[in-house]
């Protein structure tokens, strides 16, 4: 029998994952779980419910007359009983909270993510006339200070795919296993260097999504579509010195037809692709926080920096809306302004 697709896998854990959570929500939440279950992805389902088990648990340590029910037997009605200042409060303790010992924190970003699935949460409840409120609506979202893009600058990209290549700049024992995966870890590298793909997109392909003769490899993107992304000649180099080794291992039962392979001849992982960037990005910089999404951000900007095109570089990122793609990639065009006003001159020196 045929292995399961990659997507698709992962798809059947986190299905399974989402009713373990659902079980520790009230009741009357597998209506909201069953009504968005067509328009959103499991990862999204997933970030809903831990959000949700979030609210609920504060909602229980915070209001005395909540404490002694389980949150399972929660009514609906409580939606109603819930105004905008008690989320607001909510919002207020999500910076800073402990939970089983653990301290946990959330930024603007954290917080305004919070606040968007109760708000999602509380629409599907107020459209269907399940409640007469709808307090989340009320509560304004914060403001969200823009981050610069970090990437690395072309120098850098050299750098790096040579340290990945070489080794020499690696500790003894990291150099024993350098030696048994540098051809694999340059042709990943170098393919999400080359193509700006994501690492689920990357860890997900298989043996038959290469296509060599017109250089592109089919990816399943974020929410379903399957595209072909094209690659350069470095990438097919790259590509293809690893298909020779990978062509001749034997893979562990179930991964058959992964394309990238972990030690143990399983299909690698997104946590192992994470963890590479990260070894091998501290050889070139130790200021920059460099990540596989890191490396998607420095394909794009480099893209734009040589096309000027932003609907290409949403194009081939993925992206549905150009706008995303311009919000990143925003400061690209300002420092394109400025560079104008350098160039004219009035008068001499």
């Amino acid at each position: 029998m045929k292995d399961k697709a990659y997507y698709e896998d992962v798809n059947i854990k986190n299905e399974l994952k989402l009713r373990d959570m659902i079980q520790k929500l009230p009741k009357f939440c597998m209506d909201f779980f069953i009504g968005i279950d067509a328009d959103k992805s499991s990862r999204t389902k997933i970030a809903y419910a831990y959000d949700l088990q979030t609210f609920f648990e504060y909602m229980k340590s915070a209001n005395p007359s909540l404490k002694k029910y389980d949150i399972r037997d929660y009514p609906i009605s409580l939606l109603d009983q819930i105004s905008p200042s008690d989320i607001e409060e909510y919002l207020f303790y999500l910076k800073y909270y402990e939970k089983d010992g653990v301290v946990h924190t959330n930024d603007e970003r954290g917080i305004k993510r919070k606040l968007a699935s109760l708000r999602t949460f509380y629409n599907f409840y107020f459209r269907k006339e399940f409640i007469d409120t709808n307090p989340a609506s009320k509560v304004t979202l914060p403001k969200i200070h823009e981050k610069n893009i970090i990437r690395l600058d072309t120098d850098e990209v050299a750098q790096l795919l040579d340290e990945v290549e070489s080794g020499d700049s690696l500790s003894k024992n990291q150099q024993r296993f350098h030696e048994k995966t540098k051809v694999r870890d340059l042709a990943l590298m170098t393919l999400l260097l080359g193509t700006g793909i994501r690492v689920s997109e990357c860890v997900g392909l298989d043996m038959d999504d290469v296509d060599f003769k017109n250089n592109g490899i089919k990816v399943h993107r974020k929410g379903g579509a399957d595209v072909i992304v094209y690659f350069g000649d470095e990438v097919r180099d790259a590509l293809l010195s690893y298909w020779e080794e990978r062509s001749i291992i034997t893979p562990a039962e179930g991964h058959a037809n992964a394309l990238f392979l972990s030690l143990q001849r399983k299909r690698i992982s997104v946590r192992s692709v994470e963890n590479l960037v990260k070894k091998y990005s501290r050889l070139v910089t130790t200021v920059k926080n460099i990540t596989p999404h890191k490396l998607r951000s420095t394909y794009g900007t480099t893209l734009y920096q040589e096309t000027g095109d932003i609907y290409l570089v949403a194009d081939v990122l993925g992206h549905k809306d150009v706008n995303t793609t311009r919000k990143h990639y925003a400061a690209q065009e300002d420092s394109r302004r400025r560079a104008a006003a350098r160039v004219v001159h009035l008068r001499e020196d």
